[in-house]
This record gives C-alpha cells, structure tokens and sequence, in this order.
C-alpha cells in the first residue's frame, strides 16, 4: 500500500470513529432540560476540537503563499500576455459556465422537491438576529473588494481574490521583463515545492483533525439531526450526486477511460473536503494529484488558484438550495424572474468566497433581504449546515479538479 493509500485509509478509520465517538458523547452528556448544551460535553468539545482547528490554521498557514508562488510561476511560464489571456479567457468561461449549470441545477431540484413547504413557519420579527454578519451587497462594494489595497493585508486575510488579482499582475510582470524575471519565477517555483513538502508534513495531522471534527458535529446535533432535516439533506445530496454525474462525464468526454483515474487521484483531497468541511483544506494535495494525472504544472498552477475565487460548485448550489429553501419554509412565492435574478446575483456576488466552514452562508445573509425573504432564516440551517457543508467541500474539489483537466486539454497539455 502506498504512502497516500495508507493516508486515505487512515483519513476514513478517524470519521468513523470519529462518528461513533460522537454518538457516544451525545449519549452521555445529553442536552440540559432548557435545551443549553451540557458543560461537561461543551468543555471536552473545546479540548477536542483544538485538533481541528490546529490542522486547518496549519492548512491556513501554506494556502497565501502556495496560491501566490504557484499563480505566479503558472502565469510567467506561459510566456506571454497573450497565452494568459487565451488560458485565462478558456478558464473563466469555464468558470461562469459550471457556476450557472450549478446555480440552475439547484434552482430545478428545489423548485421540484419543494422542501421548505412541509416546515410552513410564521415570518420572523424583521429584526431577529441571525448571528452571521452580512457582506457588502453593492455593486461598489463588491467590485473594490476583489482589488487589494495591500497584498500583506491580504495575505494576513486570506483573501483569496485579492491574492489571485496581485498575483496576476505579478506574474504578468515578471514575465515581461525576460531574462531579469528568471530569477524570481526560480525562486518562487522553489518556494512552491516547499510548500508542497510542508503540506506532505501538515497532512499526516489530518486524520486527527478529521475525528475531531467528526465527534464534535454529532456529539453536539447526534444522529438525530439526520432525521430531522432528512428531507432537505437527502435532496441536496442528491442534487450534488447529480452535479457530480454531470461534471465527470465531461471529464469522460475529454480523457475517456482515465476518468477513473483521475477519481482515484483526488479520492484523498475529496475526503479530506468532505471530513473537514473545507474546500481549501484540500487544496495543496489537489494541485499535486492533478499533475500526476498529467495536467501540464502551468496549467495547475494558473487555474486552480482562480478555482478556487470563481468556481466553487458545491458552494453555488448550496446558495440556491438554502435560499429558495428559506423562502418556501416561510410561504414566501418567487417567481419564475426573480429567481433568475437571484441567481445572477449569487453569482456575482459569490466570486472570492473563502473555501472555508459558513462562507456560503455570508453570501446568503446578504442576498435574502433583497429578494424580501427573512435573514433569520437561517436559522434553519445553521443545526445541519455543517453537515451540508461537507458535501459542497467535496463538490468544490471534483469541480476544480474538472475544470484544469479541461483547460489542459484544450491547451493540449495533458501527458498521457
């Protein structure tokens, strides 16, 4: 068994026990008659869960200067201004295609489901508190944010957008002053294999991580929550197994029989997505299966970086699902326009969205208010969102993953 089998297997052994563990702790330290959390369970999560939020501030820690030197040396080995703008032009359509067929996708599945219908709420006071602060919604707003006004503060950030946009610039310019640039693209290359080598060290934390965030979710909602939200969490699965089915059969179009190989190559960053509920968790060990897949490293290198500002798929459909959701629990009609409003709005709005735990719900606080539909809804979610979550990580990743086998083929950059 290789090194990466063997960290696969252990990755899965830890959310099973990690499951099991949960049950157990739900079990014994069940909520207090008031419905508060238990102190004795709430004092073990917090002990417990600083596995995991060690292992993501460790994954935190490589993501700005990963995407930077890798984004960088990608953009500078293209050559010229206009190999980026035809990689980059192929990418994005790319990009806005898979986040519309996400968006739509979510939208049919919802409207045909028709799952908030069965909850029939009240309209909640209109200043009720969601607990989530809400993005900037004007377009000044969310077009200033995607340029940085300092790439340290950035950095600091983890504003992924920001980094990508200097990035850009940054390799554009290294690349056009020649020989002069050789140096820095050497450099920075360098720099991106030490950060793969510390993803290598950082990654053989993450079964540890990975139970720990498995027997806090149902130590503290137990299986329960399952059941209770069934309905919803069956359909939106459902709807990205779907999704799923879509994207791997373009793959299948594009490189036939080795899709399977390509699936067996990102099985390790998906469960890790999935475990951690973290898209860019997986990030480091996505872009290292891909280029043993075969995508050329400057194709790697430009079009997972901007994956992961404009193409999160799991993500897209989770915001039209929890949406129009939130709007039939509470008996709000959308018609047939304004739900295509939204979902350009979504759209818009999303790029730059952090691949962390609750971004997506950021996006979605801003968006209700404007269609009318009540912010505290939510709430509705909030129990079970971590468990939503986890599936979108993943679809996130089989997006990426997708989408530079794409762009390497077209570019005709795919080593058999």
């Amino acid at each position: 068994m290789t090194k990466s089998n063997k960290l696969t297997l252990w990755i899965f052994i830890a959310l099973v026990i990690g499951v099991i563990t949960g049950v157990v702790l739900n079990k014994q330290y069940p909520v207090n008659a008031d419905g508060t959390e238990n102190a004795s369970l709430k004092n073990i999560l917090d002990n417990l869960t600083i596995l995991t939020d060690v292992f993501l501030r460790l994954i935190k820690m490589i993501i700005a200067p990963l995407v930077f030197a890798t984004l960088v040396v990608g953009v500078a080995k293209l050559g010229d201004i206009k190999a980026v703008g035809r990689i980059g032009g192929k990418t994005m359509l790319w990009f806005i295609s898979a986040s519309f067929v996400s968006l739509l996708l979510g939208c049919f599945l919802v409207n045909l489901f028709q799952p908030g219908h069965m909850m029939q709420l009240e309209l909640p006071p209109v200043d009720a508190a969601t607990g989530i602060d809400k993005a900037a919604m004007t377009l000044k707003g969310v077009i200033t944010h995607i340029f940085p006004k300092s790439v340290i503060e950035s950095m600091a950030h983890n504003e992924i957008l920001q980094i990508v946009v200097f990035s850009l610039f940054f390799g554009v310019a290294t690349a056009s002053i020649g020989d002069k640039g050789k140096i820095i693209i050497d450099f920075l290359d360098s720099v991106a294999h030490v950060m793969l080598k510390i993803t290598g060290f950082v990654m053989n934390f993450a079964p540890l991580a990975v139970f720990a965030a498995m027997a806090a979710v149902v130590s503290k909602k137990g299986l329960g929550v399952l059941a209770t939200y069934g309905v919803f969490i069956g359909e939106f699965y459902f709807g990205l197994l779907l999704l799923w089915l879509l994207l791997l059969f373009v793959a299948f179009l594009l490189v036939r029989k080795r899709v399977w190989t390509l699936i067996t190559r990102i099985k390790e960053p998906l469960l890790l997505a999935f475990s951690t509920a973290s898209s860019e968790a997986a990030f480091p060990k996505t872009m290292e299966q891909l280029e043993r897949f075969g995508c050329s490293n400057k194709i790697v290198s430009f079009v997972l970086p901007l994956g992961y500002s404009f193409n999160l798929d799991g993500s897209m459909m989770y915001m039209t699902f929890a949406s129009l959701f939130i709007a039939q629990a509470y008996g709000i009609p959308m018609t047939f326009d304004q739900q295509l409003t939204m979902l350009l709005v979504l759209m818009i709005t999303s790029k730059g969205i952090a691949g962390v735990p609750r971004a997506s719900l950021v996006v979605i606080a801003a968006t209700l208010n404007s269609f009318g539909i009540p912010e505290a809804g939510l709430l509705l979610l909030l129990g079970i969102d971590h468990l939503l979550d986890m599936g979108r990580s993943a679809t996130n990743v089989v997006g990426n993953a997708v989408a530079t086998v794409a762009v390497s083929k077209w570019e005709k950059s795919l080593d058999n």
